[in-house]
Parts: C-alpha cells; sequence; structure tokens
C-alpha cells in the first residue's frame, strides 16, 4: 500500500526559502522505487534527507493520509501535469523527492488550508467570501481545460483539494488522477475516477470522458458553497448508503422557490438574491446529466461574473 500525507516545510538553500505542502507518497514494499526518468521537469529535486532536516521530521503535520492504489503513477502525474501550469488559482510546484522509496511533492504553503475547513468548520463562511472563492476556482479550471500547452482534466475537484492561501484565494491542487490531453485531443478513455458525490454519470458508461466531468464536480462544489452542505450525507450506521444527495434536493428547492430552505436562511446570501439566483442556476446547468448541456468553465465565468445572462436550467433527465 501507498499512501499519501501533506507536511508543512521551511526549506532554506542558496539563500532562497522554500515553504509549503509535501504531498508523500511512501511505499510499504521494497524494491520498486520510481525511475530516475519518471519525471520530466526542471524543478529542484530534493533528498530525502534534506527535507527531514528541514520539517524537523515532519512533525508540522497538515494533512490526512489516503490510501493510493497507482502511487508511481500519480506521482508522476501530478509532477508532469502541475509543473508546467502556472495561474493565481493553481497551486504552485516549488520541487519533489524522488529518493529511494520516499516521493515527495514541494507546494507553496497555503496558510489557511483547504476548502473543505472552510466551507465545513463550525462557523458559516461569509457570502462573499465564498463566492469569491467560488470565481477563483471556476478561473483555475478554466485554464487547466483551454489556456495549458497540455490540457488538463483534473479527474477530482471537490472541497479536500482545494487550497486557501493567506488571502483566500483558491487554489487548485492535487493533480495525482489528472488525464493529459495532446494537442489535438479532446477526450480520453480511461477507467473510472474521483470521489463519491462529485463523479459525473458518464464515468459509469464506459464511454470516453472529456472536461465536462470537471464541470460537472465544479457544479456539486458550487451547491455544497452555496449551502455549506455535503455533497451526500450517509447513513450514520452504513457508510456506504447514502440517504441523500445535494443535486437532487438544490433542484427540488430551486423548482419550489425555497432557497431560503436550501441556504438556511443564510440573511447575507439571500440579500444578495440576483447574484445568489445566478449562481444556483450555473450550478445546475454543470451537473446536468448530459455533458453537452453543461457549459464550458469559460462560459461559466462569464455566466458567474454576471457576463452573460444564464438561462432557466433543464431539469436533467437521463442521458444514454
Amino acid at each position: 500500500m501507498i499512501l499519501s500525507a501533506c507536511v508543512l516545510v521551511i526549506f532554506l538553500s542558496n539563500g532562497v526559502i522554500y515553504m509549503g505542502f509535501f504531498r508523500i507518497y511512501k511505499k510499504t514494499t521494497k524494491n520498486h522505487y520510481p525511475s530516475n526518468k519518471s519525471v520530466d521537469t526542471n524543478l529542484p529535486c530534493f533528498t530525502y534527507q534534506e527535507l527531514v532536516e528541514a520539517t524537523n521530521e515532519f512533525k508540522d503535520e497538515l494533512g490526512n493520509d489516503r490510501a493510493l492504489k497507482d502511487g508511481e503513477k500519480e506521482f508522476q502525474t501530478e509532477v508532469n501535469a502541475i509543473a508546467k501550469t502556472h495561474h493565481k488559482n493553481l497551486v504552485q510546484l516549488l520541487g519533489f523527492c524522488e529518493d529511494g522509496d520516499q516521493w515527495l511533492l514541494v507546494y507553496e504553503y497555503m496558510s489557511n488550508g483547504t476548502l473543505a475547513g472552510f466551507l465545513f468548520g463550525d462557523v458559516r463562511p461569509s457570502w462573499k467570501l465564498s463566492s469569491d472563492v467560488i470565481v477563483g476556482i471556476a478561473k483555475g479550471l478554466a485554464d487547466l481545460h483551454e489556456e495549458c500547452s497540455t490540457k488538463v482534466i483534473h479527474c477530482d475537484i471537490k472541497p479536500q483539494n482545494i487550497l486557501l492561501d493567506d488571502c483566500y484565494n483558491a487554489k487548485i491542487s492535487d493533480f495525482g488522477l489528472a488525464k493529459l490531453l495532446m494537442m489535438d485531443q479532446s477526450r480520453t478513455s480511461t477507467g473510472i475516477r474521483g470521489t463519491q458525490g462529485y463523479v459525473a454519470p458518464e464515468w459509469f458508461r464506459s464511454t470516453p470522458v472529456i472536461v465536462k466531468v470537471d464541470v460537472y464536480s465544479f457544479g456539486v462544489l458550487l451547491l455544497e458553497m452555496i449551502s455549506c452542505r455535503k455533497s451526500v450525507v450517509f447513513n450514520e450506521s452504513d457508510s456506504k448508503d447514502v440517504v441523500a444527495v445535494l443535486t437532487d434536493w438544490a433542484w427540488d428547492c430551486y423548482q419550489e422557490g425555497r432557497l431560503e430552505v436550501f441556504l438556511e436562511n443564510d440573511s447575507e446570501a439571500l440579500d444578495d438574491y440576483k447574484r445568489l439566483m445566478t449562481f444556483v442556476k450555473v450550478g445546475l446547468w454543470c451537473v446536468q446529466e448530459n455533458p453537452s448541456m453543461r457549459p464550458t468553465m469559460r462560459k461559466v465565468i462569464q455566466m458567474l461574473e454576471g457576463v452573460v445572462e444564464v438561462n432557466e436550467p433543464q431539469c436533467s433527465v437521463t442521458y444514454n
């Protein structure tokens, strides 16, 4: 099994201080190391001992472990994908470590942690701040889909993979499941990726996927941020039994004109009703079952910023 974790590091090299998250890929089996040629990048490569010393033996841990089925492949994908991306809403990769069975990624430091902590904490975040974060995430995704020299389908957009800096600017992270597209490629065939509650329906149909799978996940995330509720609710006695799906409830509240229930009477958001309604409509368009009905992320930005009008969303029907 391979485990991943995030930790804070401060590393001094040639007078430059590197501060950031590490995503650790640590193998529990021996004699199967990533190839020295697995990573095609000019980023600094640190030794494991350098990072141990810089982090005081990784005592400042900021993330939780998670199991990976194919750690070597995810490590290579993440480095090769994000090393070539530069956008204020994408986390910056500062370097990496490929030292024996220790694989680490060095990210810029995100002082306000993950969007999950921000969104589902004890205090409901302000509507103004949440709406700004939403637009930032949309801009980061649009850059991945349309502006990068190698187009990227992230495949795992969720609150845990959005980091917030000291000014609460949102930055997309964790590219371990990402798919990279060639210049003339618009779709790819791959097995199901992502996290329950955020996975687009087409993943389950064994058909090629396009960037619209990220649009679906963004739509779920948008509805989560509006309502401050999680995408799925599980039975307390059975962690596999889903008892509530946020996208279904959002559609019901929208159709019945009960947005105040969806927002738990968030007065700040309700006072900004026009923008709130725009965001809800955009979220419902993004989670359309038919991927062709979902907008591009560039169009999403235009709708969120009020540049183009948002039409009434259609009731999502089964797509074959």
